[in-house]
């Protein structure tokens, strides 16, 4: 490379880091978020129609409960991709707004060799007690054949899975938040269309979908990773950066605890409401959980991508102590995120049969949906503002906090209703667990965020006292 070219790449990484900091926040907030917004989006409505076409693919009301049952699992094996992508995201975002081009190669070269490692561990693990794991999750005697068939397939990729949407994250916080979209647009356009194809054109059932998760998963992963291969890149992998440093590792798990604990956390309680549902409404009301969390998918994966563009402002910018952009980024984002929910609680409540038949065709499965839907949603519209009030915290690298609020809404205050609410109202019990969480976990984060708001701007005035 010419000196000419190389100062040219330069001067653009820079470019790219220092908008962060001086472009108005409200365009910034925008040109980061959209694409993240577009990619999560993209990949929400692949899972729909991806449930969508396997309940009408196949003649059999409990293949609907199946798949409820594979969620959690999944959700496990996305949590320890989690547990490294969001830390290493969030790691890397800080030390670039300090400046610190080497130690963000350092992050990024340690947190590849740990996914790798964890996730042929995870896989292993899951494929050898796959069984008792989904009788764990609420798999009935008929589910269980149409849940094990489909994880037995879709367990290859998930450490691939992990590949594409850890340093997907990592890819936006080092300054390219469009390629980061085409990851999830890459992924998702590739798997609507071979999902249809085996299973409709080739007839493979539900393991076709599952196949051709794992071959989008491939493609999307080397799309990602030859990002970090290319020496024009911001942050690219350099020699001498894949030495374990157990100093990276520790603040790389410190910060991923979070992210890490909402996903365990969400397996636990998922596990807790299956056996609840399958307790007082049968597989009708687990096919029916499918329904609501799809649809409200939708517009919390909307929010994810709001927050998604929203960490690499605030971790720059916290970095370098610039607080004022931090604080405005925070507010957009937080409205942002309270309107797109508060949307999506009209719509499933207005509009509840219409969605539930979208998935299902079984009668007593859509009646059950349809109750479901008007019970959950009462108190969906402010969850937008929960998801941001955590997703700030991390960013800040505040893994404390971040994780006892991802854990207030699932387990503090989910868990305990669920043991005792079903018991006195039967299967609206378990649905109204939900709305109390909403409400109860949104108070605690709107009383910590007030809070770490002001000692942030105390901390500025007493710096701008001693300037």
């Amino acid at each position: 490379m010419s000196d000419s070219a190389s100062s040219q790449q330069t001067s653009g990484n820079m470019e790219r880091l220092h908008e962060l900091a001086q472009a108005p926040v409200g365009r910034i907030l925008l040109k980061y978020s959209l694409p993240a917004v577009i990619g999560t989006v993209v990949m929400a409505l692949y899972n729909i129609i991806d449930s969508i076409v396997i309940g009408h693919a196949i003649d059999d009301p409990n293949v609907v409960a199946g798949i409820a049952v594979t969620f959690p699992v999944q959700n496990l094996g996305t949590a320890f991709g989690m547990l490294i992508g969001a830390g290493a995201a969030t790691r890397v975002s800080i030390v670039l707004g300090q400046n610190d081009r080497h130690r963000a190669a350092v992050i990024l070269g340690n947190s590849v060799q740990l996914t790798l490692i964890i996730g042929v561990l995870y896989t292993s693990l899951f494929a050898i007690f796959l069984e008792p794991l989904l009788r764990l999750f609420g798999a009935s005697d008929a589910s269980m054949p149409y849940a094990r068939e489909f994880l037995m397939w879709v367990l290859p990729g998930m450490v691939l899975m992990n590949v594409t949407f850890s340093y997907n994250n990592v890819m936006r916080a080092s300054g390219y938040p469009g390629k980061a979209m085409w990851t999830n647009m890459i992924g998702a356009g590739l798997n609507s269309i071979l999902a249809p194809l085996f299973l409709f054109g080739f007839g493979w059932g539900i393991k076709g979908a599952a196949i051709a998760t794992d071959i989008s998963m491939v493609v999307t992963a080397v799309f990602v990773m030859q990002h970090f291969f290319r020496k024009s890149s911001t942050l690219h992998f350099e020699r001498g950066t894949f030495k374990f440093d157990w100093r990276v590792i520790t603040s790389i798990l410190y910060i991923g605890m979070s992210p890490f604990l909402i996903n365990i956390a969400g397996s636990c309680i998922n596990a807790v409401i299956n056996n609840s549902l399958v307790s007082y409404g049968g597989d009708n009301a687990v096919a029916a959980v499918v329904v609501f969390n799809r649809f409200v998918t939708v517009f919390v994966f909307v929010v994810i991508g709001i927050c998604q563009g929203m960490q690499p402002i605030l971790g720059y910018n916290y970095g370098s102590g610039n607080y004022g952009r931090l604080f405005r980024t925070l507010f957009l984002a937080a409205v942002s995120g309270f309107v797109i929910t508060t949307a999506g609680a009209l719509i499933g409540a207005t509009n509840a049969e219409v969605i539930a038949k979208m998935f299902m065709q079984d009668p007593d499965q859509i009646a059950s949906a349809v109750n479901c839907l008007h019970i959950t949603t009462v108190g969906f519209w402010l969850v937008g503002f929960q998801i941001v009030a955590t997703n700030y915290f991390q960013s800040l690298g505040m893994a404390a906090k971040s994780i006892f609020l991802s854990l207030t809404r699932q387990v503090i205050f989910m868990i305990p209703a669920l043991l005792v609410l079903p018991r006195f109202f039967g299967l609206d019990g378990v649905w109204a667990c939900f709305p109390i969480g909403d409400v109860l976990s949104t108070i605690v984060a709107a009383f910590m965020l007030t809070w770490q708001i002001r000692s942030l701007k105390m901390k500025s005035k007493g710096m701008d006292s001693k300037s």
